[in-house]
């Protein structure tokens, strides 16, 4: 199953590939993540019949909807950050000239 994270700007391209290597690098500590994406997508996950068999198939499908909201609020809230802290250094650098 690969996912394609929602990306209006090219700000949020930058945080999501930044945000999917991060999660990469760690595709150890999750089960079902693979380390590269299918081509064309920002996150795969490689659910076998181990899985389905080992695990709770109701949980697995609860575990990729809240992985996927999580992933879009994270992302979200890197851009409030970001664009928060560009306005502060923008006025203190304008504030350098106005003096």
């Amino acid at each position: 199953m690969s996912i394609k994270i929602k990306q209006a700007d090219e700000i949020e391209q930058i945080l999501c590939h930044k945000f999917t290597r991060f999660m990469m690098v760690r595709a150890e500590s999750f089960v079902i993540l693979r380390r590269k994406p299918i081509s064309g997508y920002d996150i795969s996950f490689l659910i076998t019949n181990f899985h389905t068999e080992s695990m709770l198939k109701h949980k697995l499908v609860d575990f990729i909807i809240q992985f996927m909201e999580d992933v879009d609020k994270e992302i979200s809230e890197m851009k409030l950050s970001l664009n928060a802290r560009a306005r502060i250094v923008a006025e203190s650098y304008l504030t350098a000239f106005g003096s």
